[in-house]
């Protein structure tokens, strides 16, 4: 869910070596070229529009778009799964592991109104709002399969990052070690 701390997690990944695709700004990427502001409300539009048009798992097939485009076929950390639909599609090019991040509504809240983008909202009413999108597109079934979950209520930014960054060695060492068996 928006906030709960995702793309500090990703970022911190991208310093370790991985590459980082952030599906959100595939989003903004859209809106902007159609010429729409970020706002909140047109990003969740753009959202719900491309899956309108191309299926659930739009993004997903926008970011391997973006992905064959740029070259990038090693370690890709993928930052804000909204679907099975979407983990679907990048199981299609190779392994995929989900680590969801949770956090309260109020710890959500606090992260969104901090981090000072232009999308974030502006009261609890539209926070609600852009919490019931997210959930209409599949966010609960997507953290409720995740491989793995961190709570992200009372971690700093550090110890969240360095429990998912373990988590992560861990599956890359299963990957390598299942890759040596086939070989």
């Amino acid at each position: 869910m928006p906030g709960a701390g995702k793309s500090s997690v990703a970022s911190f990944l991208k310093e370790k070596g991985f590459e980082v695709v952030t599906m959100g700004d595939v989003v903004r990427e859209e809106a902007k070229r159609q010429g729409l502001e970020p706002t909140d409300t047109n990003l969740g539009k753009m959202m719900l529009k491309l899956r309108q048009d191309l299926g659930s798992g739009a993004i997903g097939y926008i970011v391997l778009q973006k992905l064959a485009r740029d070259g990038n076929h090693s370690n890709v950390v993928i930052d804000g799964i909204r679907s099975i639909a979407e983990v679907e599609v990048l199981k299609k090019v190779g392994q995929v592991r989900l680590l969801a991040i949770h956090a309260s509504q109020d710890t959500r809240f606090k992260h969104l109104k901090k981090r000072g983008r232009a999308d974030a909202p502006s009261d609890g009413t539209e926070f609600a709002g852009r919490d019931k999108r997210e959930l209409s597109v599949g966010v609960s079934e997507a953290i409720a399969l995740a491989n793995e979950m961190i709570s992200n209520n009372d971690l700093t930014l550090e110890q969240l990052k360095m429990r998912a960054y373990d988590i992560v060695k861990e599956w890359l060492e299963e990957i390598c070690r299942g890759v040596k068996k086939k070989t």
